[in-house]
């Protein structure tokens, strides 16, 4: 009986123990063209115990790799492609320099200094303006998300003018131009004045009387209908009986 523990250390375990043995025997076969055809019988073996490398971009080649690794790289065998040595497979990687950030405002992070410099260095006067109030309503975001509670604008104001040498200025309430959105008669500064209104006449306490008035009005009205026709339908009924 054989027992792993005797046998030698099985290299690439998805390939199974007799992969490994016909290698083994082809390394000892000492005429070199049958080397080759068991070589090549082995290459055909292996892509057909593993499919799934056949959706691998070059699955030939990786396979004759683990030929080669498998071996030892001691198979003297020819290659389509250039042989692998233990070197070249098993080099490390150059290592990768850490980017290191040091941001001023470490509670805002790196990506809002970021958007602080390009908001500086715009020349619009409109872009600057846009960058400026995305700039306080992250500011506000990010207090309200820390400290569970609301900050006033005069606060965001104060600290961002501190932390930009005063040169960006937040304006709470700030609204963006005239945009034409259905036609050249439509703009949304005209749209909101005219809901404006309507919500400021709406909430006015004598607007408010006479749209109550009349709501009741139209509410006994539907009330006295609905009377009339329950009438109708009981002398109906009662005709009917007779």
């Amino acid at each position: 009986m054989e027992y792993n523990t005797t046998r030698n250390h099985l290299i690439m375990k998805e390939y199974g123990r007799n992969i490994q043995k016909m290698i083994e025997y082809v390394l000892n076969i000492e005429d070199r063209d049958i080397r080759q055809g068991n070589a090549m019988s082995l290459i055909e073996l292996m892509g057909t115990l593993n499919p799934h490398l056949r959706n691998v971009e070059d699955f030939r080649h990786k396979l004759w790799d683990h030929l080669f690794l498998i071996s030892d790289f001691k198979l003297d065998v020819d290659s389509p492609y250039p042989i692998p040595t233990r070197e070249t497979l098993r080099a490390k990687p150059d290592k990768l320099p850490y980017p290191k950030k040091y941001p001023r405002n470490r509670h805002f992070g790196k990506n809002l200094e970021m958007v602080i410099d390009k908001a500086i260095s715009e020349t619009n006067p409109e872009k600057k303006e846009g960058f400026t109030q995305c700039v306080g309503n992250y500011m506000k975001l990010a207090y309200s998300n820390w400290h569970k509670e609301s900050v006033h604008d005069d606060a965001i104001k104060t600290e961002l003018s501190t932390i930009t040498n005063g040169q960006l200025e937040y304006h709470p309430g700030y609204s963006k131009p005239v945009v034409e959105v259905a036609g050249p008669n439509y703009n949304t500064n005209s749209e909101y004045q005219r809901l404006a209104g309507a919500a400021a006449n709406a909430s006015s306490p004598n607007k408010r009387k006479s749209f109550q008035q009349n709501k009741f009005k139209s509410n006994s009205g539907k009330s006295n209908s609905n009377k009339h026709s329950n009438n109708n339908n009981n002398k109906y009924n009662k005709n009917r009986n007779k």
